[in-house]
């Protein structure tokens, strides 16, 4: 029995996982890679030896990442998914029937190639004739792409290259990127554990975006565990439902949606810095 310990580097807590098997190992020109597979999570994804996903509980992140804003939205058409090498987000964004085009963008081939070799219940979506893969850096693609109605920021921890994804300038190329009922979404941490970091997500949105609001989902595999997830749109209140849930979920329904979002008044005291943990 292997012993894998993790150590996020924004957490006060380690995690370690009992691994049967390492099933692969290498180091891409971005990152290291590791897949280990264990007796309660099955497969998991590890990136710079933090944790990505596992088999039994990546639902919880993708649908959540993903279905907030789809069902927000009017008549999402024109989807970019920004990173999420595993597919997963792709796979959640596929089940909407009414998209046309989806921009799956990710920056390390590498991680592709190993979802669909070990991840393919994630992995696939990727070969749907409405995704377009492109290999490479997320920021840059936003600055050259436009009428977009969805962007999905489903990035690595907002540290090393991951962090051109989390910056005033990604922002504003993500709204000219959009058309004029454009919305975009990214997760930004633990709200118990990386509380600062939330705030800055927000405040900086706030400096591009018309509406902005939080959400949030439990996630008992990433330290912290009370996951956020930040929205930045032109016109749309994510917190109405504008299109009917009629695909097939295992965690997110219209009552999920509605019961994600912190209360106004406890949305209030964050952003106020009234809270102290």
């Amino acid at each position: 029995m292997i012993k894998f310990f993790e150590k996020e580097p924004y957490s006060p807590v380690e995690y370690s996982y009992e691994a049967e098997r390492i099933l692969y190992k290498g180091k891409t020109k971005y990152q290291d890679i590791m897949v280990i597979e264990n007796n309660t999570f099955g497969k998991i994804l590890i990136l710079d030896g933090i944790v990505q996903l596992t088999e039994k509980d990546e639902f919880f992140y993708h649908e959540m990442l993903t279905h907030i804003v789809m069902h927000s939205h009017h008549a999402p058409k024109r989807v970019a998914v920004i990173g999420g090498g595993d597919g997963g987000t792709v796979r959640e964004v596929l089940k909407h029937q009414g998209v046309e085009k989806l921009y799956f963008v990710e920056i390390d081939e590498e991680v592709i190639k190993i979802a669909r070799e070990f991840f393919p219940s994630l992995s696939s979506g990727l070969d749907d004739p409405r995704v377009q893969i492109k290999v490479m850096d997320g920021a840059e693609f936003i600055k050259r792409t436009d009428d977009l109605d969805i962007i999905i920021v489903d990035s690595t921890d907002i540290i090393g290259f991951a962090r051109t994804l989390f910056t005033i300038d990604f922002f504003q190329s993500a709204k000219k990127s959009m058309n004029n009922r454009g919305m975009l979404v990214t997760h930004t941490e633990s709200l118990h554990f990386h509380k600062e970091i939330v705030i800055e997500m927000q405040e900086m949105l706030k400096k591009v975006f018309p509406v902005v609001d939080l959400y949030t989902t439990p996630i008992a595999t990433y330290p912290g565990n009370w996951w956020t997830f930040s929205i930045g749109g032109t016109d749309i209140d994510p917190r109405t439902i504008n299109r009917h849930c009629e695909i097939k979920t295992r965690y997110y329904d219209s009552e999920i949606h509605l019961q994600s979002f912190l209360t106004k008044g406890f949305y209030r005291k964050l952003i106020n810095r009234e809270l102290d943990w």
